[in-house]
């Protein structure tokens, strides 16, 4: 195996089919460390042939959430890190074929973990910051298509996403995040 630690991630003991933790291999020494964010040779190896197109990169204060975003006729896969501070991250499935259809799965990533989450195409997708200030950084497998997102409410019951949101923090939403449906209005949706 290459410079990472690919590891699927399951929900109700089950296999979410392309939903990945990634854990790079960090060189640490005296003058601080070295980490390869990205190698697609390693991404092979461990069975990972996506290719990306585009990286973005967004900073956000504490309580900022953004999602649960889509997009429709082009959907994106995307790789996502904190590349400072810490963020919830979370990927809801979306695919009608899927076991895990209607599940969701989060994780935290900070810059001291630096651990990667790999969210496939068939998505949903959102992070909450936890720290002050967060750089959130991701590689994407299709351009961004301004007319084609969707997007589902973030604290929509159907999903139950247990966001970590503390008493003393404040949920800042965009004005488009407080407008998304619900899973069971955009999706039939069966439990």
């Amino acid at each position: 195996m290459g410079k990472i630690t690919v590891t699927p991630c399951e929900v109700d003991g089950k296999v979410i089919e392309g939903l990945f933790v990634i854990e790079p291999t960090v060189f640490k020494d005296a003058r601080g460390y070295f980490v390869e964010t990205y190698n697609q040779n390693d991404f092979k190896e461990a069975g990972l042939d996506m290719v990306f197109v585009q990286d973005n990169q967004s900073m956000s204060v504490k309580g900022v959430l953004r999602g649960l975003h889509f997009q429709k006729q082009f959907p994106q896969g995307k790789l996502v890190r904190a590349i400072r501070g810490a963020v919830f991250d979370v990927a809801v499935d979306l695919r009608t074929n899927s076991e895990t259809y209607g599940k969701w799965y989060g994780v935290e990533l900070t810059a001291e973990n630096k651990k990667q989450f790999y969210i496939p195409e068939g998505f949903a997708h959102g992070f909450l910051v936890l720290s002050d200030e967060a750089e959130f950084a991701y590689k994407c497998t299709d351009f961004y298509h301004p007319g084609d997102e969707g997007g589902l409410l973030w604290n929509d019951e159907t999903i139950g996403v247990k966001w970590p949101i503390t008493e003393d923090m404040e949920v800042l939403l965009s004005e488009k995040d407080t407008k998304w449906g619900k899973f069971d209005e955009i999706f039939k949706f069966e439990k």
